[in-house]
């Protein structure tokens, strides 16, 4: 798979967003905005990259920049997909400093987050705004509380990275009672993006059980810490189910916690994942 590396700025004036509207080869053809975004050149550091993008394509140097996030995402590309990296830099220049577009551009205006849905943005600018604007997750009610109740335990597994997929859940009740357990086929995924379904599965079965103090457990430490707030989901594909299984937890649940163990502490969960896989090619299953 083909990796795309950018540089992107984010350029403030009083709350509002630098948006660039790119200049079209034909009339016909969709007019897009996008933040400052330039290509790394062989040897340039990103920092020097972001100065050289504001000089060339905006006409002005940047004063000061400060690293903010690094964002990725899948996209197609003809028939194929692309891996995307985005670099992005918040930057800053002189005061009063007049914005002069060199030919990429046809024109440039500073918007407010509430008018970004009134243009028409490419890919990555979308991708980095959402996560600007992004809040964080906090755990539902009393965490201790939590404790106290049923216990899901979820696992994605994928054969590939990206490939076949399943995931598996195992709940346990109040009183330490086995109250279901199974898992489920997801096509072709890879492996955090499978983690994710186990762990909606999980929040819908949950559900589906009438249960309202609960703790999700997985072996994954990067979606438990996401779903803590520890970390922001920086991953578009991502973004989307993540966002429905917080609606669903803040809906649905009276205390809730998230809680990362070691592989070997979560195998009926991760059986479940891959006899899920097996079942679906038909391969022998040994339960």
């Amino acid at each position: 798979m083909k990796q795309r590396i950018r540089v992107v700025g984010i350029l403030k004036e009083g709350g509002e967003v630098l948006l660039m509207k790119k200049r079209t080869g034909r009339s016909s053809e969709p007019v897009f905005w996008e933040l400052p975004t330039g290509k790394i050149k062989f040897g340039e550091q990103p920092e020097e990259t972001m100065a050289r993008t504001a000089l060339e394509y905006l006409g002005v140097e940047i004063q000061e920049i400060k690293l903010k996030d690094v964002v990725t995402f899948l996209a197609f590309s003809g028939s194929s997909q692309m891996a995307n990296l985005y670099i992005v830099f918040e930057i800053k220049v002189e005061s009063g400093v007049r914005i002069r577009p060199n030919e990429r551009y046809s024109a440039f205006k500073f918007l407010r987050r509430d008018e970004f849905s009134r243009i028409r943005m490419d890919e990555a600018t979308s991708a980095v705004l959402e996560l600007e604007n992004e809040k964080e997750f906090s755990d539902v009610g009393n965490t201790r509380e939590a404790v106290n109740g049923a216990t899901i335990y979820v696992d994605g597994s994928s054969r590939g990275n990206p490939g076949p997929a399943g995931i598996g859940y195992y709940i346990v009740g109040e009183n330490g009672e086995k109250l279901k357990k199974g898992g489920e086929f997801v096509g072709f995924a890879t492996s955090r993006v499978a983690e994710y379904y186990a762990l909606r599965e999980g929040v819908e079965q949950a559900i589906k059980l009438g249960l309202k103090r609960v703790r999700f457990v997985g072996d994954n430490l990067m979606m438990i810490n996401q779903m803590k707030g520890v970390y922001k989901v920086k991953n578009r594909d991502l973004l989307a189910i993540y966002a429905d299984i917080r609606k669903k937890v803040a809906e649905n649940f009276e205390a809730v916690s998230f809680v990362h163990v070691k592989r070997e502490q979560n195998e009926i969960a991760d059986r479940e994942a891959n006899l899920a896989i097996d079942r679906h090619f038909d391969m022998d299953v040994v339960k």
